[in-house]
């Protein structure tokens, strides 16, 4: 749709731009995740004029894009919002701006490093997202010729430069799937060894698996963990911005403390309705009780198998982890929600012993 050409090979994509000459991206692929709203920085950087939809993704309650808009409007974008597009302009050049975001936001400061790479003047972030990823897409823009510093702090200063050019890049493990897997192991009693990570990464969730119990060490990139005979309770999970407990991170380990030993209590500070997944665990057997933003969970000694139905992409993979340590064989729909966050997911998981099959939805039939 944009005209790059685009080819995989394994675990690496090219991405050739040459006779990149669109900026329109249609509705339906836009409302596949959020994060497709990443595309307006770099589409109007390159062609001061873009066309999207306003994003899908999971539904976590509101996830306003106003941080976008209004960065990318100090920046010179002139937006025209009307019936669910955004209709993007630029007369001239994009121009540095000095931004103070009321958030943290990821996407939104993926958005402004997007598009001030390239503008005409020197661009200043307030309160930028300190994400590892923020860091990691830095690091690739700056290997294409941008001019990126203090990534990974709360300001971030981008000089812009005339054009970028092709580069080369490893992308940073998925620190959250990690952790995915590390609840999965410590939920089913078993010792698993995850290579490629960033421990470093993980420092914010380790020491809820440590507290319940868990063995963890690290060495280089690899880090293994060791459930215990019975997991302990978490006392308070808080979630926040990095390098605070990571959003993402609450479901799969809520799925944990299902089995544990105690009450575990969820503080959940980012999103207004990332508790969806309750419903479904609570249905495997769970003792769950949520007010407000917090959750409560009071261990059980088992769970037992459901019918159960992923809605969002970690909510998803959270009731993944508690069937297989149910007792009987459950069935998961909707599990094209987990495919958007996990490559070759039960592929992974049947290597490390699990029992699971993907097979047609009846629904579908």
């Amino acid at each position: 749709h944009l005209g790059c050409h685009v080819s995989r090979e394994g675990g690496t994509v090219t991405v050739d731009t040459r006779n990149h000459d669109g900026y329109e991206i249609p509705s339906y692929l836009m409302r596949e995740m959020r994060s497709s709203i990443v595309f307006l920085g770099a589409i109007v950087a390159k062609h001061k004029r873009a066309r999207l939809s306003f994003p899908g993704g999971c539904e976590l309650g509101p996830r306003p894009i106003d941080l976008h808009l209004a960065a990318l409007r100090q920046m010179g974008v002139k937006i025209d919002e009307q019936h669910g597009y955004l209709d993007c302009r630029v007369d001239g050049s994009l121009r540095g701006a000095v931004i103070n975001l009321a958030l943290p936001s990821v996407g939104a400061t993926e958005n402004i490093l997007l598009a001030a790479s390239t503008a005409k003047g020197t661009t200043v972030i307030h309160n930028a997202s300190r994400e590892p990823e923020i860091n990691d897409l830095a690091e690739f823009l700056n290997g294409c010729g941008a001019n990126i510093r203090g990534a990974g702090e709360s300001v971030i200063l981008i000089d812009g430069v005339k054009e970028l050019y092709g580069g080369e890049h490893r992308c940073i493990p998925d620190r959250i799937t990690a952790a995915t897997y590390m609840s999965m192991a410590a939920m089913t009693g078993g010792s698993l060894m995850l290579r490629e990570v960033i421990p470093a990464h993980l420092s914010p969730v380790i020491p809820c698996f440590e507290e319940a119990g868990c063995e963890i060490s690290t060495r280089g990139e690899n880090l293994l963990i060791k459930a215990p005979e019975r997991l302990r309770r978490v006392h308070t999970v808080r979630t926040m911005a990095y390098p605070g407990f990571p959003t993402d991170a609450q479901p799969p380990i809520m799925a944990m403390t299902c089995l544990a030993d105690g009450t575990s209590m969820f503080v959940e500070n980012i999103f207004e309705n990332r508790y969806k997944h309750v419903s479904e665990l609570i249905r495997l057997g769970a003792h769950i009780k949520v007010e407000g933003k917090v959750a409560v969970v009071e261990g059980v000694s088992a769970l037992t198998s459901a019918s159960l139905e992923a809605t969002d992409l970690r909510g998803g993979a959270a009731i993944t982890a508690a069937a297989l340590a149910a007792q009987g064989v459950s069935e998961i729909e909707g599990v094209s929600h987990i495919d958007r966050g996990y490559e070759r997911f039960e592929e992974n998981l049947r290597s490390i012993g699990a029992k699971i099959t993907r097979e047609k939805s009846v629904k579908n039939v």
